[in-house]
């Protein structure tokens, strides 16, 4: 709760002519900025999302099988890499309107060209590519468990199966996909890269200007704290959608439901529309990167700071993810320990720093450990002479805290994932064998968890490494990671030299969709 509270504190520092200048000036733009954006990308990831996850289960076809995990890489994509990769696509005087005008019969781009990929429309729809598997897994996963029997019934009732989907399964999977919906927007809220470079002024960009550019760090923390209320007001809208609404299957006499095996050539054309978003959202941008890092590898080979980037990355990744883990079963196992709505509570404000954007969990970071800064180089001065500096701003140190703050969430709901799956019977087992609680959980509930532990630190570890805002607006002087050498590089137009960072982070992105692939599949 700490960079929360920090972040309530900094905004009160600010004049009180500063959130009339704010109001006036800078929120209007950059709230109806934000508003569209969310709609737009809402609207699509759920569109995309629930067609494809209908598309894989409801359907028999050729390729269904690579359709099912295909559809998940786009995960691997972080949102500022994919606008690093198609502004360089879709450029006036790039290969692919000079195809295009070649074919139509033009010569030049005035002629001829693209609508500009640098608008709100455009970022939209490029967000909506990446963002909509988080409403493709917990859909499908929806669309596997409904029973036979339901959907049986509708047809025996002369519903056409088209009506099935419309009438029976969306219904049933309005949950998944508001809950996958709040994801996605919570990502395109947490987006920085992708906005800036596509001329979109969302809250999120709003803040890192008003801090870095104009060094206002009070406005940028009122700004964050209008953000702030942006997310609760989401999540609050998402939870009062469903207030009323109860779902259940029977357990008896139920089978799950079976694909309907189609023609070749309709299958043909199902595949078609399947493959689309895969093709837009991951085969596209990783074709560009692989092709421009192997000619930035001929050329020069490796940039003398490749090694250097990799080390800070994978060094402070891993180090936030395993405090992260080790603080997620802390939490996790609280709570099976002692359940009660005192236990809940702490779980929950423990875990929610996952549902505030980067650049707010950077600023709220930023006050706390500077205040912490200032306070030991005073009592170093005044005991010893000498200035200690910034022990924790300059070591990283808060680089990390800010890790650990926003993906503590990830952790911990694996760990209780995980933790309920063991009946509590095993506990009172242990303990009538003589068993301390130290000695329960070190010799029961630890081995049996060490699946979700290991999927919870995979989870993280990625995120930290793709991780932008927080990266960019926290990190030492003169320390770079994969995402921050991307973002600059694309600043300054020189993509080239990006291409390998970037091409990293998309590698280093594809292990939890290889893990999620697994996740669901029915078996036999």
């Amino acid at each position: 709760m700490l960079p929360v509270l920090a972040l309530v504190y900094q905004a009160m520092q600010g004049s009180a002519g500063l959130w009339s200048h704010l109001l006036t000036n800078v929120l209007p733009a950059a709230l109806t900025d934000t508003v569209i954006l969310l709609c737009g990308v809402g609207l699509l990831a759920a569109i995309l999302g629930t067609t494809t996850a209908w598309l894989v289960t409801a359907y028999d076809f050729p390729g269904r099988g690579i359709l099912e995990w295909a559809l998940l890489l786009p995960l691997a994509v972080p949102t500022y890499i994919i606008a690093y990769a198609y502004l360089d696509i879709l450029h006036p005087i790039g290969s692919l309107q000079g195809t295009i005008r070649w074919l139509l019969g033009y010569t030049n781009p005035r002629e001829f060209r693209l609508p500009d990929i640098r608008s709100i429309t455009g970022c939209i729809i490029l967000l909506g590519f990446v963002l909509y598997p988080y409403v493709y897994i917990p859909t499908r996963a929806m669309f596997l468990t409904q029973t036979a029997n339901l959907i049986e019934a509708s047809r025996t009732l002369g519903v056409s199966r088209r009506s099935v989907f419309w009438h029976v399964a969306l219904p049933l999977a309005r949950p998944a996909i508001a809950v996958g919906i709040s994801l996605a927007l919570m990502e395109a809220l947490n987006d920085i890269g992708a906005s800036e470079f596509l001329g979109v002024r969302t809250l999120t960009v709003s803040i890192y200007t008003t801090w870095v550019t104009r060094s206002d760090l009070p406005g940028a923390a009122q700004i964050a704290l209008s953000l702030l209320c942006v997310v609760v007001a989401l999540i609050a809208l998402e939870r009062w959608a469903r207030r009323e609404q109860r779902y259940s299957i029977s357990a008896q006499r139920s089978r799950y439901f079976e694909p309907h095996k189609v023609t070749a050539i309709k299958g043909l054309l199902l595949f078609g529309l399947g493959s689309l978003p895969v093709l837009i959202g991951f085969v596209a941008p990783a074709s560009y990167l692989v092709t421009h890092a192997w000619k930035r590898f001929r050329f020069a080979g490796l940039s003398s700071r490749f090694l250097d980037d990799a080390a800070n990355t994978i060094v402070f990744a891993a180090t936030a993810t395993v405090i992260v883990v080790i603080l997620g079963l802390v939490v996790a196992y609280a709570v099976r320990l002692r359940p009660g709505p005192s236990a809940t509570w702490f779980y929950r404000l423990s875990t929610m720093g996952y549902a505030a954007p980067g650049t707010v969990i950077a600023i709220g970071v930023l006050v706390v450990v500077g205040s912490l800064d200032r306070f030991i180089d005073k009592t170093t001065i005044a005991w010893f002479g000498i200035s200690a500096g910034l022990v924790f701003m300059g070591s990283g140190a808060a680089l990390i805290y800010a890790y650990v703050a926003r993906f503590l969430a990830i952790s911990a709901g694996g760990t209780e994932a995980g933790l309920a799956r063991i009946p509590q019977s095993f506990d009172h087992a242990a303990r009538t064998l003589g068993q301390t609680t130290e000695g329960t959980f070190r010799y029961v509930h630890l081995p049996l968890s060490k699946a979700a532990l290991t999927a919870a630190g995979l989870l993280v570890f990625v995120d930290c490494v793709k991780e932008l805002p927080a990266t960019l607006l926290l990190r030492p002087l003169n320390f770079e990671t994969f995402a921050t050498q991307l973002y600059g590089e694309a600043a300054r137009g020189t993509y080239e030299e990006a291409a390998i960072a970037a091409l990293a982070i998309v590698v280093i992105g594809i292990l939890p969709v290889v893990l999620l692939s697994k996740v669901g599949r029915p078996k036999g």
